[in-house]
């Protein structure tokens, strides 16, 4: 989502470049890029017009801090006011309250409602360990109470069963009683989608809201809108006691617009980012390393924060064992690929990794993709376990059989080969000691860094432009 955002407003600082100080002018030059980097990304021309206020207020006399460039003192300056302008910290749910927390979510028609409370479901299941109950008051939309019932049993959550026939206040009076005699933390609603020129259907939440008397009410906002979700937002908070957003579908072509205007217009807090059609796709939403993304500077705490918890370390630490021992396989490969599509694939570890926004396009386009890693995978699988072992015995008809198998072509078998005998050199490399004293950390400090630890990088983190 954040991709074109974040490669013009690395490309206004390169107008610093070079220059030995701060001067009116070429701030002036950079902070014109800033803007219409912003406004091609679909920044609300309010929230532009703020921002640069105070960036220009601020440039002028500057001082270059010591050891920094006039360049990347600039891109401090940008960092710290748009972190002002989209939230300086994470702001998480608030359940402090006596069970089940009630939390209700509010949004337009087609903005991914229903399936964002699932996947908040399935975020406070998982991640928090809370027990969960679920219930639809969308009593306008049949489809919208078996769309939940289906996506809370694909999730493996408690699902409050409710009728088109019942009034919404009705429901969610029931699921509540219900939630307290089976001792749930926490009680879901999801209510019928609106549009917010529909003076009836906002009377009707704003009554649900004050019988449900949740202690959040999030908003849920289609990214792909860009500013016009920050302004549809506000309608909604100007009538209804919001307390945070969540942003939907960022992993698409939106240019960002939403992201970085929604906060600034409502006044309530993005709390969570859907990037994905996935059930696990919800981030938590942390305003400093989306800037620091933004900037170029990469996203190491998401990304560690990621590994921790999606890769399977039990297997990564026989991956690792294998590899000090060079026996490196085709299932190992397969394994690995696996772990990094858990994580999003190549694309999105590369977008979590400083000054990686700026390497060249057909560098990135020579990286394995999630295409052609389900090719991988389906080639590795047509293998035999011998195959797998000893890839030298993959020659003529068993080429033919395995493309066969995986639905390929020959010179697709000839690919992943390839791919592997590069893979394996590069493992054999990393294989001796220095394989042996990561091997030995990891084992002695429970398998991942430690992520409060992993915060001094932030202050240590190098700017990728001078």
């Amino acid at each position: 989502m954040f991709d074109n955002l974040a490669n013009r407003l690395q490309d206004s600082f390169k107008a610093l470049q070079g220059k030995k100080k701060l001067s009116e002018s070429n701030i002036k030059d950079a902070i014109e890029k800033v803007r219409l980097a912003l406004l091609e990304a679909d920044v609300a021309f309010d929230v532009v017009k703020a921002f640069l206020a105070e960036v220009s207020t601020k440039a002028i006399g500057l001082k270059v801090g010591e050891g920094l460039t006039p360049s990347q003192t600039f891109i401090k300056l940008v960092e710290t006011e748009m972190t002002n302008v989209i939230g300086k910290e994470n702001e998480p749910l608030n359940l402090k309250t006596q069970s089940p927390a009630i939390i209700m979510v509010a949004g337009l028609q087609g903005a991914g409602k229903t399936t964002t409370i699932a996947k908040l479901a399935n975020y406070l299941k998982t991640r928090q360990k809370k027990k969960v109950l679920v219930v639809s008051a969308d009593i306008y939309r049949p489809a919208a109470i078996e769309q939940l019932r289906l996506l809370a049993e694909q999730a493996k959550i408690d699902f409050f069963p409710s009728e088109t026939n019942s009034k919404p206040e009705k429901i969610v009076a029931n699921a509540k009683k219900y939630a307290q005699k089976k001792f749930f933390d926490i009680l879901l609603i999801d209510t019928a989608g609106r549009l917010h020129i529909d003076e009836q259907m906002m009377k009707e939440i704003k009554t649900l809201q004050n019988k449900a008397n949740p202690i959040e009410t999030l908003f849920v906002v289609d990214s792909m809108t860009g500013q016009d979700a920050a302004h549809t937002a506000k309608v909604f908070a100007s009538n209804l006691d919001l307390t945070g957003i969540i942003l939907t579908k960022t992993d698409g072509d939106a240019r960002g617009g939403a992201a970085l205007s929604v906060k600034y217009i409502t006044g309530k807090p993005i709390k969570f980012l859907c990037n994905g059609e996935k059930i696990d796709a919800l981030e938590e939403f942390h305003p400093k390393r989306l800037v620091s993304r933004l900037l170029g500077m990469g996203d190491v705490l998401s990304l560690v924060e990621e590994i921790s918890r999606k890769v399977d370390h039990k297997k990564a630490q026989k991956s690792a064992k294998k590899i000090i021992s060079g026996r490196f396989d085709l299932s190992d490969m397969r394994e690995q690929i696996l772990q990094m599509e858990k994580m999003g694939g190549m694309e999105a570890l590369i977008d979590k990794l400083p000054g990686m926004n700026n390497i060249a396009n057909n560098v990135k386009s020579k990286m394995i993709n999630s295409i052609q890693s389900k090719k991988i995978i389906a080639t590795i699988d047509s293998m035999t376990h011998k195959e797998r072992t000893y890839v030298k015995l993959i020659k003529g008809s068993r080429k033919m059989r395995i493309a066969n198998g995986s639905g390929s072509s020959i010179n697709d078998v000839n690919k992943t080969i390839k791919q592997f005998e590069k893979m394996q050199k590069q493992m054999k490399k990393m294989g001796g000691s220095k394989m042996k004293k990561m091997m030995a950390k990891m084992s002695t400090e429970g398998n991942m860094p430690d992520i409060a630890k992993m915060n001094n990088l932030k202050s240590n983190n190098k700017f990728p432009f001078s």
